[in-house]
């Protein structure tokens, strides 16, 4: 008995049609198509250097110390050579294309939206009984436990126990809105007054309110935010016409 297994083109595309991942593919494609004539209309190019310097990031990234580390991993991605760096120009061709489109665009949007990226570290504990968590605030506010005692004695999560109610750092936009104007106009480290929801009383921990720096990394995330606006605005705008074999269709 043969252990070879021939899969075809159309195995694949079949397989992606029943998991449902072709309007992902179709995406992703419109979005490059969209870039490289965007980038066309701007005249950005990229040159040999800069996709030689991608390559050895990508190679270092990857740990394909050797060159038969290359081609392995080429081999298992089913690349070329060419697909391979065909993928890095479409890379630095979106990267240019964003700066090119918004970044002077960057500081004026910040200052706009510098609440969206004020972010907080909080802890909480949600609970069913208003009296109970009233009688905990104030019980903190005494000094007659601590939010750790809290969150080990009323958290069901495990996870979410052991850490105390930790919620990592959270933006304005993260919080249930009756919760974030509170959390935001605390002076941590505090404990804030508990607030009614329809998914029950929380009483929650301020330990630190992170206000926004327009460093580079901030430059970074504001030009991509916009960028993938734009192209989800540029998507909207296009009639997508598709034919997988004899099925022809079309998305709007």
């Amino acid at each position: 008995m043969s252990n070879i297994l021939n899969i075809s083109q159309e195995d694949i595309i079949h397989k992606l049609k029943l998991s449902c991942q072709i309007p992902g593919v179709l995406e992703a494609v419109a979005t490059e198509k969209i870039i490289a004539k965007a980038a066309l209309e701007a005249e950005i190019t990229v040159t040999p250097e800069e996709i030689q310097e991608e390559a050895d990031r990508i190679r270092f990234e990857q740990k394909l110390v050797k060159a038969a580390d290359t081609w392995a991993w080429l081999k298992k991605y089913h690349l070329s050579l060419d697909d391979f760096e065909t993928s890095i120009q479409i890379n630095i061709l979106s990267r240019k294309l964003a700066h090119f489109l918004f970044a002077n665009k960057v500081e004026h949007f910040f200052y706009q939206h510098k609440l969206n990226y004020i972010a907080a570290v909080t802890y909480e504990v949600i609970l069913e009984d208003r009296d109970l968590a009233l009688e905990l605030f104030y019980a903190l506010q005494e000094g007659e436990i601590s939010f750790t005692e809290i969150a080990r004695c009323y958290i069901l999560n495990p996870e979410l126990r052991r850490a105390g109610g930790y919620q990592g750092i959270r933006h304005r936009r993260d919080f249930r809105p009756e919760i974030a104007t509170t959390v935001f106009a605390a002076n941590p480290p505090q404990v804030i007054k508990p607030i009614t929801t329809q998914k029950g009383v929380y009483l929650i921990w301020v330990e630190e309110i992170i206000q926004p720096q327009l460093d580079e990394q901030m430059r970074f995330q504001i030009q991509q935010e916009l960028f993938f606006d734009w192209l989800k605005r540029q998507i909207e705008q296009l009639e997508i016409v598709v034919q997988l074999g004899s099925d022809i269709s079309r998305s709007a």
